[in-house]
């Protein structure tokens, strides 16, 4: 084959921006396409939890910093089932994640936050051998309402005679 007598074919093929990660894990996606959780905001998470009853939000974090986010994703269901209409679930956007764990004071990933007629139960964080995981369900279910926990400084009016630092 002579230089004269090839033909150089030239393919042209688009060039398309990588796929971004997605906001949220499938794993996590799953608890609302498959298992029936209601995705909760900022804006949506009073109306979803004054619904009353019992809710739980599930707080997975980044799937590869917090891999164990993942188990508890899986395992959430089998909580539900296992304690058959005692909890509705609520699931988070990764990226709103954080101003909403800040809110109710949770700091740690995997975190579930327990919800009481639209207030402050606890919080479960991190993932648990099955049967602790249960109990420590349980005992958050039966919990009584409180106040989510604060940074720890107590707050005092300018006007207040109870000490202060002068």
């Amino acid at each position: 084959m002579t230089a004269e007598s090839s033909t150089e074919a030239r393919v042209s093929l688009p060039v398309q921006a990588p796929k971004a990660l997605p906001d949220t894990s499938p794993l996590v996606a799953r608890l609302a396409d498959v298992c029936g959780a209601t995705w909760v905001d900022a804006d949506t998470i009073d109306a979803w939890a004054a619904r009353g009853g019992d809710r739980v939000v599930l707080f997975a974090g980044d799937a590869v910093r917090f891999p164990e986010g993942q188990d508890v994703a899986v395992v959430l269901p089998e909580l539900q089932r296992s304690l058959p209409g005692r909890f509705e679930v609520g699931i988070v956007h990764r990226h709103q994640e954080d101003a909403l764990a800040r809110r109710f004071g949770s700091q740690r990933w995997p975190t579930l936050l327990f919800l009481r007629d639209g207030q402050y139960v606890t919080t479960l964080p991190g993932m648990h051998d099955w049967d602790d995981f249960l109990s420590k369900a349980e005992a958050a279910l039966a919990a009584p309402i409180s106040r989510p926990p604060t940074i720890g400084i107590p707050l005092v009016s300018a006007g207040s005679s109870d000490g202060g630092c002068h």
